[in-house]
């Protein structure tokens, strides 16, 4: 969406506001309408948004503040995701 700095300035401020610890941001999964494959549409939680910048399901992001890491979790892509939803950048890429 945005310049990739724009989100690490973001996730900077919010660890500088928090000072220390750990912080958890859990994206939004899909939810189904009538039954597991009839998908609303997708929206990923505006927090997890603003400060990762990805709109992708099954996400979630840990920040360690003391150790100034910060990683990603999420599935990688199968053969039956690119089937049916065509090729995306892997995970790896994204983050």
């Amino acid at each position: 969406m945005f310049n990739k700095e724009i989100y690490s300035s973001r996730r900077k401020q919010l660890k500088n506001l928090v000072g220390t610890g750990i912080v958890l941001l859990i994206g939004n999964e899909q939810s189904s309408m009538s039954f597991k494959d009839n998908w609303y549409p997708y929206r990923q939680d505006s927090s997890f948004l603003y400060f990762t910048g990805l709109d992708v399901p099954g996400l979630a992001a840990v920040i360690d503040i003391d150790k100034d890491k910060e990683v990603i979790f999420g599935e990688a892509s199968g053969v039956e995701d690119i089937i049916w939803n065509g090729h995306n950048p892997s995970l790896q890429i994204m983050a």
